[in-house]
């Protein structure tokens, strides 16, 4: 008998697997393979609390006044619930990232349409924290932007490759570093103003800038596209109840600390209402924890972001999940370096009118399927055809009513809207008489 081939020697992949674990990118997580509800809630709970957040709360709070402000925090948190929520009990219930889940739904090739946008644009999110992370340092410290904006896009890229462990042991570093930074930023806030004062601050100016719904919507678009693609993480989970338990620690636990933590600040009047900068500012050892808070916390945020897109692009592709992460971390890297955080505010208007929609049509299509007598499985991807063309039209019809709400209707949460229109023209093209879908195309 000859010897056993060492694994890897015919198959890369395997190797791969053997040195850094599988990642599953073609397939469902098998239940021998899933993560216990410590674990997966982990990697959730270290995603959403970052400064991020906090920017993004001072941000609502100082447009609506810190009461409306914090209502706001709390209604957009609700939705993601809701959403995320039921999206990753179908990732831990078929076992199935996003790619996969999205083919049961828009087809064999249609599934391109979402899961190709969605990866593509975490990858946007990945350069947004890079290149946050070098602003924050050159902020604080007067060092070089560029060359922090390098070194931090491949720290974050090689965290990225140990894979879905790497984002476990992050969480449970980078959360309890945000709760203890932004307890004592708060602290540092206070100092300065007192506790009434922020209680009744009316927002910038004195006036509301933002309109309850913008805010709303502001707050959802912030996680809505990786809160889509919630089922790279949850598939890991052991159950459905699991995976709500590991959402409910993202939203509206993490997401809503954060929010508080940097609406409190700016609410405080504080002289520098930057959450990093406000602590980094103090000097001394206080200042060198800070540095390593930041790239924990900024770490986390994009370790997730380039995970869900190497996985959705992995699948896409054909190829191997590291492969992509090495890609896109430099690509994405590079274009850190042009200075598109200037572009945060716009980035999120174009999150909360394009992506809601996507969730709300899956969510949709498997309550529909499912409810039907005799229906195959609505997780079996045998048999389908290559686009199914009823849930890309509600997509496009929602997605266009959320951009109409978005000019037409301030007062409203284009997000939202976008949802709600989908599911409810999804709902009516399914239940059309004698509608016989068009399959374009076959495997």
């Amino acid at each position: 008998m000859e010897p056993p081939t060492p694994i890897g020697d015919a198959d890369p992949e395997a190797h791969e697997r053997h040195l850094l674990g599988a990642e599953y990118e073609h397939e469902g997580v098998p239940q021998h393979a899933r993560q216990s509800l410590l674990s997966v809630s982990l990697v959730w709970l270290g995603f959403p609390m970052i400064i991020t957040g906090a920017i993004t709360g001072a941000l609502i709070v100082a447009g609506l006044g810190f009461k409306l402000g914090l209502l706001a925090i709390a209604l957009g948190n609700l939705a993601l619930f809701l959403y995320v929520g039921a999206l990753s009990s179908l990732g831990a219930k078929s076992g199935y990232n996003f790619a996969l889940l999205a083919r049961t739904t828009l087809g064999l090739k249609g599934y391109t349409l979402a899961s190709g946008l969605l990866a593509t644009i975490v990858i946007g999110w990945f350069t947004v924290q890079t290149g946050l992370t070098a602003v924050a340092l050159n902020t604080a410290f007067g060092w070089n932007l560029l060359l922090w904006t390098v070194i931090a896009g491949l720290l974050y890229m090689g965290i990225t490759l140990i894979g879905i462990k790497a984002l476990t042991v992050l969480g449970a570093v980078s959360a309890p570093l945000f709760v203890v930074f932004g307890t004592y930023a708060v602290y540092a806030a206070l100092s300065e103003s007192s506790v009434s004062t922020v209680v009744n601050y009316q927002g910038k100016g004195g006036a509301a800038a933002l309109t309850m719904g913008a805010a709303v919507a502001i707050v959802i678009a912030l996680f809505i596209d990786s809160g889509t693609m919630t089922p790279d993480f949850t598939r890991w989970a052991k159950s459905p109840r699991h995976a709500w338990i590991a959402t409910f620690s993202a939203f509206p636990f993490a997401n809503g600390v954060a929010m508080v933590f940097g609406g409190f600040v700016a609410a405080s009047a504080a002289s520098n209402p930057d959450f990093f900068a406000l602590v980094a500012g103090k000097g001394g050892i206080v200042a060198v924890l800070a540095v390593l808070f930041l790239f924990a916390n900024l770490g986390s945020v994009c370790s997730h972001c380039l995970y869900n897109a190497a996985v959705g692009w992995a699948h896409i592709l054909g190829t191997r999940f590291r492969i992509v992460t090495v890609v896109a971390g430099i690509i994405g890297t590079i274009i850190a370096t042009t200075g598109v955080w200037n572009q945060f505010v716009n980035w999120l208007i174009l999150l909360g009118i394009v992506i809601p929609p996507i969730g709300a049509v899956i969510l949709t299509d498997h309550l529909v399927r499912t409810g039907r007598r005799g229906d195959r499985d609505a997780f079996d991807l045998e048999g389908l055809p290559a686009f199914r063309w009823t849930p890309v039209a509600a997509w496009v019809i929602g997605a266009a009513s959320a951009l109409w709400s978005n000019f037409n209707a301030p007062q409203l949460s284009n997000a939202i809207v976008g949802f709600v229109v989908t599911a409810v023209v999804y709902f009516l093209l399914e239940r059309l008489p004698g509608r016989q879908e068009r399959v374009v195309a076959t495997r």
